[in-house]
């Protein structure tokens, strides 16, 4: 059985990994151009072909799969199947039609929820108490093809966008190993997405991490960890675009307008929300390193009373 993989970020090496293991033909690996990155600006391989190359794997980097010297690449290999996991391209019908099997992609929500490029963000963002990985038919539509095979797992209070998605990019792997070969047993069965039940998960900004105090203490809260690690959330403190790392919901009410700073001490900064009060215990002021705030006070000053937007 020959494959094509496709994919880019860290959260597709596990399942690269996970094929080489079981001895599927991994024929050829896709992934995106090399990016200047760092201090330096230098190349860099993404994760996908980094490891492809330490696994002895021939690595293809199209500046668009969908070109025409693409498709005729890809059809040389002769593949069973496409295998996509974050690849960060749209892939056309030309593409998808050149796996003699099925085209199929690693998607890390449990479809037809979150569809798009976030699904880990915003789920935790919105307070779901469980995410997963769905195995799904690629068609042109985004994520809405047949579902082929799910697992789910549960958000715990103290998970956060980072660990979600280490847990979720290896499961992705178990599960994509084993979708793989009930398709060839004859045991697979694809399911419809049911459109009303769906919704989107879009491509994150720096502007989706700016806090709105007005909102709930668990709403705030949820918005700072599923924003880890980019683009992080933010508050202004007057001129000062503050970056807020960690925080927890106080159970007891305090009276003060949303954004208020209604007490400062060792422990944090006490803040009215919308509906309570959160202790920010973490934060980062312009030109200055991340710091618990009891750190921060021994050396500045904070004004109770003061409005963050």
């Amino acid at each position: 059985m020959k494959i094509i993989f496709a994919g880019t970020p860290e959260f597709a090496v596990p399942s690269l990994e996970a094929l080489v293991e079981h001895n599927f033909d991994v024929a050829l690996v896709i992934s995106q151009e090399d990016r200047p990155r760092g201090r330096g600006k230098k190349l860099q391989p993404t994760p996908v072909k980094k490891r492809a190359m330490e696994l002895g794997l021939e690595v293809y980097q199209p500046s668009s799969i969908n070109s025409e010297e693409s498709i005729e690449r890809l059809k040389e290999v002769g593949a069973d199947f496409l295998v996509v996991a974050a690849f960060g391209q749209i892939l056309k019908k030309e593409v998808l039609s050149i796996a003699k099997v099925d085209s199929i992609n690693v998607h890390a929500s449990l479809l037809p929820k979150y569809r798009g490029a976030a699904p880990i963000n915003w789920a935790i963002i919105n307070g779901e108490d469980e995410t997963g990985i769905t195995i799904m038919k690629i068609e042109e539509g985004l994520d809405t093809g047949d579902m082929i095979s799910k697992a789910a797992i549960p958000i715990l209070y103290e998970d956060d966008a980072i660990t979600v998605h280490d847990k979720l990019s290896k499961l992705g792997g178990e599960i994509l190993v084993s979708t793989l070969k009930d398709i060839m047993d004859g045991k697979a069965s694809y399911t419809p997405q049911n459109d009303d039940e769906s919704s989107y998960a879009p491509m994150l900004s720096r502007e989706t991490g700016r806090i709105d105090w007005s909102k709930s203490s668990r709403d705030i809260f949820n918005l700072i960890r599923g924003l880890k690690p980019w683009p992080g959330s933010f508050t202004n403190y007057g001129d000062d675009l503050v970056k807020i790392h960690s925080l927890r919901v106080l159970d007891e009410a305090i009276e003060g307008q949303a954004g208020e700073i209604v007490k400062v001490s060792n422990e944090g900064l006490y803040v009215a929300t919308g509906d309570g009060v959160v202790i920010i215990e973490e934060l980062q002021f312009p030109n200055k390193r991340r710091m618990k705030v009891r750190e921060y006070l021994a050396g500045n000053s904070i004004e109770s009373g003061r409005i963050l937007k």
